[in-house]
């Protein structure tokens, strides 16, 4: 173990489609670990941890901000901020070609609002393969002008550009103290729980209220085949009978579009074909096994 180590929470903030969840994918790589909701803590949603040198870095999920007009959409914003305030530091994404728009204004006018002085929010100007040189120099002055950002980070999240830079500069950032997750972790659990959470979010929408923590998944076998495809086979555990019934639906129609739709984000974000196989089991006890919550990134603690 290093002599110093640091270890901290980094918001990945900016308008929808700013590249924020290609940014995440590029910075973690194959080192994602965990992707859960953490029950017993009130941080936004983690996303991905990835080491860089003697500092872990902890990506918290915040949704894309936009101005708000239902009640979801506030919710949903007010999210994103709770994620932002929690963070040692924030990064504020915007894309070269589309600039200094209304909704990167807001976010700024929020930024000065909600987070207050003395907090460390860099900028990174993604998809800067689209501009000229001469525009981005011109819209680094005018955000920066707009904004007292810590550094400025010209990227291209999608081919790597100036990723290395932003990463290690946050590693640097970040405050002295132990790691929140072993290291032998992050390297044996890489897309695993991924690949669970992203299925049990699709269960989630799907069945709405009705089995709220009555189920869980787990990845039992990935196989990265010679094809290019991967196979993975899951289990989808449920504590009751007709809790199988619900998850299969009628004729077994519930369980295969939850498992289309899962197979599709895991294809899109592994950036290959995948084989996606659930299997759906009864364990009436599973609320009560500490596997299953090791299984989901949660501590196990008797007496809960």
């Amino acid at each position: 173990m290093a002599e110093t180590t640091r270890a901290g929470f980094v918001a990945l903030i900016g308008e929808p489609n700013a590249g924020k969840s290609t940014l995440l994918n590029r910075m973690v790589g194959a080192k994602v670990s965990i992707v859960t909701h953490k029950v017993q803590t009130t941080r936004a949603r983690i996303r991905g941890v990835c080491m860089e040198g003697d500092s872990q870095i902890v990506f918290v999920d915040t949704p894309g901000l936009f101005r708000p007009r239902r009640r979801l959409d506030r919710a949903m914003v007010a999210a994103a901020w709770g994620g932002a305030a929690d963070a040692d530091v924030v990064v504020l994404l915007v894309e070269a070609h589309r600039g200094l728009t209304e909704g990167v204004k807001t976010i700024i006018e929020a930024l000065k609002e909600r987070l207050g002085e003395g907090r460390t929010v860099a900028l990174a100007i993604n998809k800067i393969d689209r501009v000229k040189a001469e525009a981005l120099l011109g819209l680094s002055a005018e955000l920066n002008e707009a904004y007292p950002f810590a550094r400025t980070f010209m990227i291209s999240a999608e081919k790597g550009y100036g990723v290395d830079d932003l990463r290690e500069w946050l590693a640097a950032e970040l405050p002295e103290g132990p790691w929140f997750y072993p290291e032998d972790q992050i390297a044996d659990l890489p897309m695993r729980m991924i690949a669970a959470e992203i299925t049990r979010e699709k269960l989630t929408l799907r069945l709405h209220e009705e089995l709220p923590y009555q189920l869980t998944v787990e990845t039992e076998n990935w196989e990265d085949r010679k094809d290019g495809s991967t196979r993975i086979d899951q289990i989808v555990y449920v504590a009751r009978d007709g809790h199988k019934g619900i998850v299969l639906g009628h004729k077994g129609e519930t369980i295969k579009a939850i498992s289309q739709a899962a197979r599709a984000e895991l294809a899109e974000f592994l950036g290959r074909p995948v084989h996606l196989f659930l299997t759906v089991k009864v364990r009436p006890g599973w609320l009560e096994e500490a596997e299953r919550y090791s299984e989901m990134g949660l501590e196990f603690k008797d007496g809960d």
